[in-house]
Protein backbone atom coordinates (compact mmCIF):
# COMPACT_ATOMS: atom_id res chain seq x y z
CA UNK A 1 0.00 0.00 0.00
CA UNK A 2 1.27 3.57 -0.93
CA UNK A 3 0.68 6.50 1.56
CA UNK A 4 1.74 9.87 2.09
CA UNK A 5 4.60 10.68 4.91
CA UNK A 6 1.64 11.72 7.04
CA UNK A 7 0.12 8.49 6.48
CA UNK A 8 3.01 6.12 7.40
CA UNK A 9 2.25 4.14 10.16
CA UNK A 10 4.49 1.75 12.15
CA UNK A 11 4.14 -1.94 12.71
CA UNK A 12 1.09 -2.69 15.36
CA UNK A 13 0.83 -5.68 17.56
CA UNK A 14 -0.97 -8.20 16.39
CA UNK A 15 -3.32 -7.68 18.95
CA UNK A 16 -4.25 -4.53 17.98
CA UNK A 17 -4.44 -4.92 14.68
CA UNK A 18 -7.51 -6.96 15.29
CA UNK A 19 -8.70 -4.73 17.94
CA UNK A 20 -8.85 -2.13 14.92
CA UNK A 21 -10.41 -4.17 12.50
CA UNK A 22 -13.33 -5.06 14.52
CA UNK A 23 -13.56 -1.51 15.25
CA UNK A 24 -13.52 0.01 11.53
CA UNK A 25 -16.44 -2.92 11.06
CA UNK A 26 -18.63 -1.80 13.82
CA UNK A 27 -17.86 1.84 13.07
CA UNK A 28 -19.47 0.49 9.36
CA UNK A 29 -22.17 -1.34 10.77
CA UNK A 30 -23.18 1.37 13.31
CA UNK A 31 -23.23 3.89 9.85
CA UNK A 32 -25.31 1.36 7.85
CA UNK A 33 -27.75 0.79 10.45
CA UNK A 34 -28.19 4.94 11.24
CA UNK A 35 -28.98 5.17 7.21
CA UNK A 36 -31.65 2.97 7.17
CA UNK A 37 -33.13 4.71 10.04
CA UNK A 38 -32.29 8.12 8.99
CA UNK A 39 -34.06 7.22 5.85
CA UNK A 40 -37.41 6.17 7.38
CA UNK A 41 -37.41 8.61 9.06
CA UNK A 42 -36.66 11.18 6.71
CA UNK A 43 -38.64 9.92 3.82
CA UNK A 44 -41.61 9.79 6.31
CA UNK A 45 -41.65 13.58 7.76
CA UNK A 46 -40.78 14.67 4.36
CA UNK A 47 -43.50 13.39 2.78
CA UNK A 48 -46.01 14.60 5.82
CA UNK A 49 -44.44 17.83 5.07
CA UNK A 50 -43.74 17.47 1.41
CA UNK A 51 -40.48 18.54 1.58
CA UNK A 52 -38.16 17.71 -1.09
CA UNK A 53 -34.84 18.45 0.76
CA UNK A 54 -36.09 15.61 3.93
CA UNK A 55 -37.02 13.55 1.09
CA UNK A 56 -33.98 14.06 -1.06
CA UNK A 57 -31.93 13.73 2.29
CA UNK A 58 -33.55 9.98 2.99
CA UNK A 59 -33.35 8.59 -0.68
CA UNK A 60 -29.60 9.85 -0.13
CA UNK A 61 -29.34 7.62 2.87
CA UNK A 62 -30.85 4.44 0.72
CA UNK A 63 -28.22 5.14 -1.95
CA UNK A 64 -25.49 5.14 0.80
CA UNK A 65 -26.83 1.90 2.20
CA UNK A 66 -26.95 0.53 -1.02
CA UNK A 67 -23.71 1.21 -2.12
CA UNK A 68 -22.33 -0.80 0.60
CA UNK A 69 -24.34 -3.77 0.36
CA UNK A 70 -23.17 -3.62 -3.78
CA UNK A 71 -19.83 -3.26 -2.82
CA UNK A 72 -20.54 -5.92 0.10
CA UNK A 73 -21.52 -8.03 -2.65
CA UNK A 74 -18.58 -7.76 -4.89
CA UNK A 75 -16.13 -8.94 -1.98
CA UNK A 76 -18.21 -11.49 -1.40
CA UNK A 77 -17.34 -13.03 -4.49
CA UNK A 78 -14.22 -15.34 -4.99
CA UNK A 79 -13.06 -13.54 -7.77
CA UNK A 80 -14.68 -9.45 -7.35
CA UNK A 81 -13.23 -7.96 -10.35
CA UNK A 82 -15.73 -9.72 -12.23
CA UNK A 83 -18.72 -8.17 -10.37
CA UNK A 84 -16.77 -4.78 -10.27
CA UNK A 85 -17.79 -3.17 -12.75
CA UNK A 86 -21.69 -4.15 -12.26
CA UNK A 87 -21.83 -3.06 -8.82
CA UNK A 88 -20.24 0.38 -9.90
CA UNK A 89 -22.74 0.74 -12.42
CA UNK A 90 -25.84 -0.07 -10.36
CA UNK A 91 -24.09 3.28 -7.80
CA UNK A 92 -24.07 4.98 -10.57
CA UNK A 93 -27.97 4.74 -11.73
CA UNK A 94 -28.87 4.69 -8.28
CA UNK A 95 -27.07 8.21 -7.62
CA UNK A 96 -28.08 9.66 -10.98
CA UNK A 97 -32.12 8.29 -10.22
CA UNK A 98 -31.97 10.16 -7.15
CA UNK A 99 -30.91 13.23 -8.53
CA UNK A 100 -33.22 13.60 -10.97
CA UNK A 101 -36.04 12.70 -8.49
CA UNK A 102 -35.10 15.40 -5.95
CA UNK A 103 -34.50 18.19 -9.19
CA UNK A 104 -38.19 17.20 -10.11
CA UNK A 105 -39.65 17.30 -6.58
CA UNK A 106 -37.94 20.75 -5.97
CA UNK A 107 -38.69 22.27 -9.21
CA UNK A 108 -42.48 21.44 -7.85
CA UNK A 109 -42.05 23.51 -4.80
CA UNK A 110 -39.77 26.63 -6.38
CA UNK A 111 -42.52 26.94 -9.25
CA UNK A 112 -45.40 26.71 -6.42
CA UNK A 113 -47.12 23.56 -7.37
CA UNK A 114 -46.98 22.72 -3.98
CA UNK A 115 -45.13 24.75 -0.87
CA UNK A 116 -43.01 22.54 2.00
CA UNK A 117 -44.71 23.22 5.27
CA UNK A 118 -43.15 22.85 9.15
CA UNK A 119 -41.24 19.29 10.28
CA UNK A 120 -40.11 19.72 13.68
CA UNK A 121 -38.94 16.21 12.95
CA UNK A 122 -36.76 16.79 9.98
CA UNK A 123 -35.20 19.31 12.30
CA UNK A 124 -34.51 16.98 15.26
CA UNK A 125 -33.14 14.76 12.71
CA UNK A 126 -31.06 17.02 11.01
CA UNK A 127 -29.76 18.03 14.15
CA UNK A 128 -28.75 14.84 15.43
CA UNK A 129 -27.05 13.37 12.16
CA UNK A 130 -24.85 16.56 12.39
CA UNK A 131 -23.72 15.30 15.72
CA UNK A 132 -23.96 11.76 14.99
CA UNK A 133 -21.82 11.53 11.53
CA UNK A 134 -18.84 13.87 12.17
CA UNK A 135 -18.13 11.35 15.45
CA UNK A 136 -18.70 8.19 12.96
CA UNK A 137 -16.03 9.58 10.87
CA UNK A 138 -13.73 10.60 13.23
CA UNK A 139 -13.35 7.29 15.34
CA UNK A 140 -13.18 5.49 11.45
CA UNK A 141 -10.60 7.95 10.40
CA UNK A 142 -8.98 7.60 14.11
CA UNK A 143 -9.06 3.60 13.73
CA UNK A 144 -7.62 3.90 9.65
CA UNK A 145 -4.57 5.94 10.53
CA UNK A 146 -3.18 3.76 13.13
CA UNK A 147 -4.23 0.45 10.98
CA UNK A 148 -2.61 2.01 8.37
CA UNK A 149 -5.83 1.64 6.05
CA UNK A 150 -5.86 4.37 3.21
CA UNK A 151 -9.38 3.18 2.58
CA UNK A 152 -10.82 3.43 6.03
CA UNK A 153 -9.78 7.06 6.12
CA UNK A 154 -11.28 7.36 2.70
CA UNK A 155 -14.68 5.93 3.67
CA UNK A 156 -15.06 8.25 6.91
CA UNK A 157 -14.19 10.91 4.51
CA UNK A 158 -17.83 10.16 2.66
CA UNK A 159 -18.84 9.72 5.99
CA UNK A 160 -18.75 13.21 6.63
CA UNK A 161 -20.16 14.50 3.42
CA UNK A 162 -23.43 13.02 5.16
CA UNK A 163 -22.76 15.87 7.77
CA UNK A 164 -22.60 18.68 5.17
CA UNK A 165 -25.73 17.44 3.99
CA UNK A 166 -27.30 17.57 7.89
CA UNK A 167 -26.16 21.33 7.69
CA UNK A 168 -28.04 21.99 4.75
CA UNK A 169 -30.86 20.53 5.29
CA UNK A 170 -31.06 22.07 8.56
CA UNK A 171 -30.23 25.42 7.21
CA UNK A 172 -32.80 25.01 4.84
CA UNK A 173 -35.44 23.82 7.31
CA UNK A 174 -34.92 26.16 9.67
CA UNK A 175 -35.37 29.36 7.36
CA UNK A 176 -38.99 27.80 6.30
CA UNK A 177 -39.78 27.43 10.25
CA UNK A 178 -38.73 30.78 11.10
CA UNK A 179 -39.15 33.04 8.44
CA UNK A 180 -41.41 31.01 6.23
CA UNK A 181 -39.17 30.79 3.14
CA UNK A 182 -40.53 27.79 1.88
CA UNK A 183 -37.78 28.14 -1.17
CA UNK A 184 -34.98 27.55 1.07
CA UNK A 185 -36.39 23.75 1.64
CA UNK A 186 -35.94 23.51 -2.40
CA UNK A 187 -32.51 25.35 -2.14
CA UNK A 188 -31.29 22.50 -0.09
CA UNK A 189 -32.39 19.82 -2.03
CA UNK A 190 -31.16 20.92 -4.65
CA UNK A 191 -27.24 20.91 -2.73
CA UNK A 192 -28.40 17.50 -2.07
CA UNK A 193 -28.49 16.94 -6.25
CA UNK A 194 -25.02 18.59 -6.45
CA UNK A 195 -23.74 15.99 -4.20
CA UNK A 196 -25.40 12.79 -5.60
CA UNK A 197 -24.53 13.53 -8.99
CA UNK A 198 -20.54 13.89 -7.60
CA UNK A 199 -20.85 10.41 -6.43
CA UNK A 200 -22.93 9.18 -9.28
CA UNK A 201 -19.84 10.40 -11.63
CA UNK A 202 -17.37 9.25 -8.79
CA UNK A 203 -18.33 5.60 -9.13
CA UNK A 204 -19.17 5.54 -12.90
CA UNK A 205 -15.46 6.41 -12.63
CA UNK A 206 -14.28 4.02 -10.38
CA UNK A 207 -13.67 5.98 -7.62
CA UNK A 208 -16.58 4.38 -5.81
CA UNK A 209 -14.88 1.50 -4.83
CA UNK A 210 -12.84 3.12 -2.31
CA UNK A 211 -14.19 1.31 0.96
CA UNK A 212 -12.55 -0.48 3.75
CA UNK A 213 -11.61 -2.90 2.18
CA UNK A 214 -9.82 -4.36 5.27
CA UNK A 215 -13.18 -4.48 6.86
CA UNK A 216 -14.53 -6.90 4.57
CA UNK A 217 -11.84 -8.77 3.31
CA UNK A 218 -9.73 -9.24 6.85
CA UNK A 219 -6.61 -7.64 4.81
CA UNK A 220 -4.48 -5.44 6.18
CA UNK A 221 -2.65 -2.35 4.61
CA UNK A 222 -4.99 -2.72 1.90
CA UNK A 223 -5.01 0.44 -0.75
CA UNK A 224 -8.35 1.47 -2.44
CA UNK A 225 -9.57 -1.23 -5.40
CA UNK A 226 -8.85 0.54 -8.54
CA UNK A 227 -12.34 0.36 -9.95
CA UNK A 228 -11.27 1.05 -13.98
Amino acid sequence: MSLSSNDRVVAIQPDRTQVLRRRIRWIVAATIGYNVIEAIIAIAAGSVASSAALIGFGLDSIVEVLSAAAVAWQFAAPDPEKREKTALRVIAWAFFALAAYVIVDAGLSLFGVREAEHSTVGIVLAAVSLLVMPFLSFAERRAGHELGSASAVADSKQTLICSYLSAALLVGLLLNTLFGWAWADSVAALVIVVFAVREGFEAWRGDACKVPVAALTGERDVEHEDCC
